[in-house]
C-alpha cells in the first residue's frame, strides 16, 4: 500500500488507478481516503469485500468503544512510527 498526497492522486488519478495499487490518499499527512481497486470482471466480489472490512470496522469500533475518528487517530499515530 502506498501513500500519495491528495494533489498528486488528483494529477495522476488514472494512471494511478490503472496501476491496480491501493492507496492511501493523505492532505498534510493524514489520511483522508482509499483507492482500493477491483478489477472489472470481479466488481461484484470486490463489494463484497470491502462490505465485509466495513462490518470488520465497525465491529472493531463497538468492541473497543472508540470513535472512528480515535481509531484514525491511533492508526495515524503508528504510521508516523515507522
Amino acid at each position: 500500500m502506498r501513500s500519495v498526497g491528495v494533489r498528486e492522486f488528483r494529477d495522476k488519478a488514472t494512471s494511478m488507478m490503472g496501476s491496480g495499487e491501493t492507496l492511501v490518499i493523505e492532505r498534510h499527512g493524514e489520511p483522508i481516503g482509499f483507492f482500493v481497486p477491483v478489477t472489472a470482471k470481479d466488481r461484484k466480489a470486490g463489494r463484497k469485500v470491502l462490505g465485509r472490512l466495513g462490518a470488520g470496522v465497525d465491529a472493531v469500533l463497538r468492541t473497543a468503544d472508540v470513535t472512528e475518528d480515535e481509531l484514525v487517530e491511533e492508526i495515524t499515530r503508528r504510521r508516523r512510527k515507522r
